[in-house]
């Protein structure tokens, strides 16, 4: 049938209304099973990587830190600044902004001849689970973390 230019179909040569196209239920059902499978595959490989990615930036800092002694010490002859522990110029990790810190950065000791500046995850994060914990460098460039394959 035509009407005005156009093709209206009811229905196939016999009457039988035409087969709607489009998706059933069951298959709407299986399409949803996959894609959550997959998630819960893929999200927790996506967290590691984001938690890797932030104890990586930890480790630069923590190099820079260490740089920054350094160069304290070649300056005055010593770690310490004026006798007493020197004030970082930066504690937190990002350091650029963010607003949530990942790790804080504080001397866990320091003398005239040596230093360790530890890089502490924050508590409330997701870096809090890491199973590097709390790293650390010394003057030496001796790097120390609570688990294995860290630095």
């Amino acid at each position: 049938m035509t009407t005005h230019g156009f093709n209206i179909s009811m229905g196939d040569a016999a009457g039988n209304p035409r087969k709607s196209d489009g998706f059933t239920l069951l298959e709407l059902i299986i399409v949803v099973a996959i894609v959550g499978i997959i998630a819960a595959i893929a999200y927790p490989a996506y967290v590691d990587n984001v938690r890797e990615a932030r104890r990586a930036t930890a480790q630069a800092e923590l190099l820079e830190l260490a740089q920054w002694m350094e160069r304290q010490y070649s300056t005055d002859f010593s770690y310490l600044e004026a006798g007493a522990t020197p004030t970082l110029p930066f504690t937190t990790s990002p350091r650029n902004g963010g607003s949530t810190t990942f790790y804080t950065f504080s001397f866990s000791a320091a003398t005239a001849t040596t230093f360790t500046i530890q890089a502490a995850p924050a508590a409330g994060t997701d870096q809090a689970n890491d199973s590097c914990g709390t790293m650390t460098i010394d003057e030496t460039g001796q790097r120390t973390a609570g688990g294995t394959n860290c630095w």
